[in-house]
């Protein structure tokens, strides 16, 4: 039998904080009448006074009226106990984050509130269906994971437990819905959706760092090339090193320490060292100043080429031979083209630009027994803007004349070429495809669905694309190709593939 609430349905908020106090301002100003209640004496007056004084500023801004406001404050009412909250059909709690005192709240709750009242959980990490254990009707507990800040971050997971009955995550999806924000089904695994498939966002770039690959500078810029809105370091500098590392740990242990999960040995000297990031003045970066600004690079102009060819097939292909049309056009000739080829790159006489397929700038070379050979990151759009920030790396064998040529190559694309060392799938492309393995994964886990996936990502931290959007872009089997390079460089478990990602590359191949 389906669950509705309504916006006569009195919705408690137990945790005055931060978190609390946006969820009990999105529930009023969807309608509901509000209960908001706090551990400490006075504090969910103090949280509804501040929240009056922050929504009276964008009265004066002109983005809201004062009718409006005056009517969201009138349906919050602080309670002292949680006795208070007995009319609640729906309590959302958020309190800190340990698994003992969200228990301990909710075992209360059940002889407070109403039978068929819903209890709906904000934790970012810990089991909906350990929090459920000992309650007398596990069935309707489950999560409803929100991000900060509330009124303005649109994701809502919606995580059910084992005994979470589907109407009661239903009726939660609904009215996270009827609250103005996107909500999607995840099921309680460690980290849920976002802060499960996020990690190697952070944890490749850390593994660069420890093998001293690049700089967070060269790091960061090549990942917001992409569309990050910001890079790795800069949002591990902005959360504090001390709360990553602890998510991080959290997802390791949660996953009997799978290595695929294994923090970092740079960040964890880091938190020792108390180099937290933004809060703590300093992380990979200085503050208050922030990122430091890479410095303009100038390049050659490249040589003349006796003979250049583009190889490849596809949209990337296609538009290195479009830039190299327009940058020989002064000379009077372009390049030609090889469709039938399995690499994507450009051949200049006797050397070779060629796109990531995992494979090191030394192994490309051994492959075409060819000295002078280059790899450049993969394209994630293939007609990037002007001046895109793009990871190469150059042979050990290449000649000191192709060193400084490569690059001029990729600055007369267009492209500003960052060097990295000869690392296998280079900046983008190994997180890329570590990022769309583990959305795999999670899919084959019965997590979420690939379109809940690419939402999550999107409105939870702010993605580009979804992880699945990059698929379409690419391939199963290049994202394999990248992986399988990965794996056989580094060896262990951090690189195994996706078995959802073998079968839908097995399944286009039949096609």
């Amino acid at each position: 039998m389906s669950i509705t609430l309504g916006k006569s349905d009195t919705v408690g908020v137990v945790g005055a904080g931060i978190m609390g106090a946006g969820i009990a301002q999105v529930a009023a100003q969807a309608g509901h009448p509000v209960l908001l209640v706090d551990a400490r004496d006075g504090a969910a007056a103090e949280a509804k006074a501040k929240l009056g004084k922050s929504l009276d500023a964008l009265v004066a801004k002109g983005r809201l009226t004062a009718e409006a406001v005056a009517a969201t404050l009138a349906r919050i009412t602080p309670v002292a106990t949680l006795a208070g909250l007995a009319p609640a059909r729906v309590v959302v709690e958020a309190i800190v984050e340990k698994l003992d005192a969200k228990r301990g709240l909710f075992q209360q709750l059940e002889g407070i509130v109403a039978p068929e009242a819903i209890l709906a959980t904000n934790t970012s990490s810990i089991s909906v269906t350990a929090i459920a254990n000992g309650l007398k009707q596990p069935q309707r507990l489950v999560g409803m994971h929100f991000f900060n800040p509330v009124p303005l971050m649109k994701l809502v997971e919606v995580v059910s437990g084992l005994q979470t009955d589907s109407d009661v995550a239903a009726a939660i999806f609904d009215l996270s819905a009827a609250w103005g924000k996107v909500p999607v089904h995840a099921r309680s695994t460690p980290g849920f959706i976002v802060n499960r498939i996020a990690r190697p966002y952070y944890a490749e770039t850390l593994a660069l760092l420890q093998e001293r690959a690049a700089t967070p500078e060269v790091l960061d810029a090549c990942l917001k090339a992409v569309g990050f809105r910001m890079g790795p370091c800069e949002l591990m500098d902005l959360i504090g090193h001390d709360t990553n590392f602890a998510v991080t740990t959290s997802v390791y242990e949660a996953n009997f320490y799978d290595k695929r999960y294994v923090p970092s040995l740079v960040q964890r000297e880091m938190v020792d060292g108390g180099l937290l990031g933004r809060k703590s003045g300093q992380g990979f970066y200085r503050y208050p100043e922030g990122v430091t600004q890479l410095p303009v690079a100038v390049h050659e102009a490249p040589a003349t080429a006796r003979e250049i060819t583009v190889h490849g097939a596809g949209p990337i292909a296609d538009a290195l031979e479009a830039a190299l049309t327009t940058a020989l056009a002064p000379q009077g000739w372009g390049p030609e083209r090889r469709r039938d080829t399995s690499l994507t790159g450009i051949a200049i006489d006797g050397a070779r630009l060629v796109m990531t397929d995992g494979r090191t700038a030394a192994e490309w070379s051994q492959d075409l027994q060819m000295a002078d050979v280059a790899v450049f990151d993969r394209l994630m759009s293939p007609t990037p803007a002007p001046g895109t920030a793009l990871a190469y790396a150059v042979s050990p064998r290449a000649s000191a004349a192709w060193r400084t040529q490569a690059p001029a190559w990729l600055a007369a694309l267009g492209l500003a070429p960052l060097a990295v060392a000869d690392t296998p799938g280079l900046v983008a492309a190994r997180t890329v495809a570590m990022l769309i393995n583990e959305a795999a994964d999670a899919v084959q886990q019965g997590v979420c669905s690939p379109d809940a996936a690419d939402a999550a990502m999107k409105l939870g931290v702010n993605y580009p694309a979804g992880p699945f959007e990059w698929l379409a872009g690419w391939s199963e089997a290049g994202v394999i190709e990248v992986l399988k390079a990965l794996d056989a460089h580094y060896r262990g478990e951090r690189y195994r593939i996706s078995p959802w990602l073998r079968q839908a590359a097995a399944a286009k191949a039949l096609r």
